[in-house]
């Protein structure tokens, strides 16, 4: 099967560059794109010096819903939103002032990635900070989702009015173009070396990442069905730490992939949904993954979408909810990780008001849970359900929806403005009112 390979280089333009990101895409492009994804053939995707959040996340959701192996290189910095102080993938016109609305949020990463199959995931990044993410970072590590492996390393600022060049991402695409690529703790190593070799001070300085997945692929799992229910592995802290020694540790064989990406949208496009690190002694990476750690029962929900047996992925999940249902109760996170998992399954089944129902259900039952109006996972909830709302071809269930997004969308007016104003506008044109 081949894989997918996506290239994304970004940084803002002018004064507050903090890398020269587009200067590794040559050198990347110089690799063949078997080599670049690990299989016998693949896709390869270039994303340079993005202007839109929407024009990444448009790239990334279809890498992320392609079948096989997927494989991002991501190359550039990282700035703090100033409301909630979330972690953002800085693009040209970004601005401190403006990385809530023009930069890409790292949650959404997870959140793309968060149905692929457990082992098909490879996250490779190169990435740079102002003083403030820096600081941030090193309290609070960045991590991929349980089941994508994530190399690279985060380097603090660089001096005043210089750019950093990308040397780890740049050394890692000196090695493939050599036509080989070793396992990624390996490939990591190597790339680390050979970096650091250019830049010895910043050994001492940079936070490495290296995680490997949550979830084995092969090792069984208990269906639904059983007395017990779901037990997944607790989830390995990242690491971020000085520079590692090499690692012998397999990579995760790889599976299948969720099915096809969605039709395009709709509805507009805003509603889609430290300190300087001492030397230390040599240690061991990436995290060990436990012998007895199962395998994220998504797998096979995701062939069955891949298989066009929609309706059979959707009892699958049905049950899983129900067994968290008996074991963790109502409201508990199990549960609404099952209802965000049936309201994917019926987007993917096309059936846009049950996704949108779902999705309403699942803001609501975070919001009864006590999580705040601007929690990621609310926000998205709700955005999801909008988006959704947009796509019923029924005009009265449409309405009858209307009303029940109207409300929360008063509650969880979410990143953009204008949001319950798309809703009253679309209410309007299907013959009702929204009251103010």
């Amino acid at each position: 099967m081949p894989g997918t390979v996506l290239l994304i280089a970004a940084s803002p333009v002018g004064k507050g560059c903090l890398v020269d990101a587009a200067s590794v895409l040559p050198v990347l492009a110089a690799v063949a794109p078997s080599v670049l994804s690990g299989t016998d053939t693949a896709n390869v995707v270039e994303l340079a010096d993005p202007l839109q959040p929407q024009a990444v996340l448009t790239r990334l959701r279809a890498a992320a819903t392609a079948p096989g192996p997927l494989t991002v290189f991501l190359t550039g910095q990282l700035q703090l939103d100033r409301r909630q102080r979330r972690p953002h993938l800085a693009l040209a016109r970004t601005t401190p002032a403006t990385v809530r609305y023009t930069g890409f949020p790292w949650h959404w990463i997870r959140e793309e990635l968060r149905l692929r199959a457990p082992g098909s995931t490879t996250l490779l990044v190169d990435l740079h900070t102002d003083a403030e993410t820096w600081q941030h970072l090193a309290g609070q590590p960045l991590t991929g989702g349980p089941g994508v492996a994530l190399y690279g390393r985060v380097a603090p600022p660089p001096p005043r009015r210089a750019t950093a060049v990308p040397t780890y991402m740049k050394s890692l695409a000196t090695i493939l173009r050599s036509g080989h690529r070793p396992p990624l703790a390996q490939l990591h190593q190597q790339a680390l070396t050979r970096s650091y070799g250019e830049d010895p001070d910043s050994a001492h300085r940079d936070l490495v990442l290296a995680v490997e997945p949550r979830y084995r692929a092969g090792v069984p799992m208990p269906g639904p069905a059983t007395a017990h229910g779901y037990a997944a592995a607790p989830a390995p802290a990242p690491m971020s730490v000085p520079v590692p020694h090499p690692a012998s540790v397999p990579h995760p064989a790889s599976v299948p992939a969720p099915a096809t990406a969605p039709a395009p949208l709709s509805v507009p496009a805003p509603y889609l949904a430290a300190v300087p690190m001492p030397a230390a002694p040599p240690v061991t990476l990436p995290v060990p993954v436990p012998e007895a750690a199962p395998v994220d029962p998504h797998a096979e929900i995701t062939a069955a979408v891949q298989s066009g047996r929609h309706a059979e992925a959707a009892v699958l999940a049905e049950q899983w909810e129900r067994t968290a249902l008996r074991r963790y109760g109502p409201g508990a996170d199990e549960v609404v990780h099952w209802m965000e998992v049936r309201a994917d399954l019926a987007m993917f089944a096309g059936d846009a008001e049950l996704s949108c129902r779902i999705w309403l259900a699942v803001a609501d039952a975070r919001l009864t849970a006590g999580q705040p109006a601007d929690a990621t996972a609310v926000e998205a909830a709700v955005d999801r359900a909008h988006h959704q709302w947009g796509r019923i071809g029924d005009s009265a269930r449409a309405r009858e929806l209307g009303f029940a997004l109207a409300d929360l969308r008063g509650r969880v007016p979410g990143r953009r403005q204008g949001a319950l104003d798309d809703i009253r506008r679309n209410l309007s044109r299907l013959g009702t009112q929204v009251s103010p």
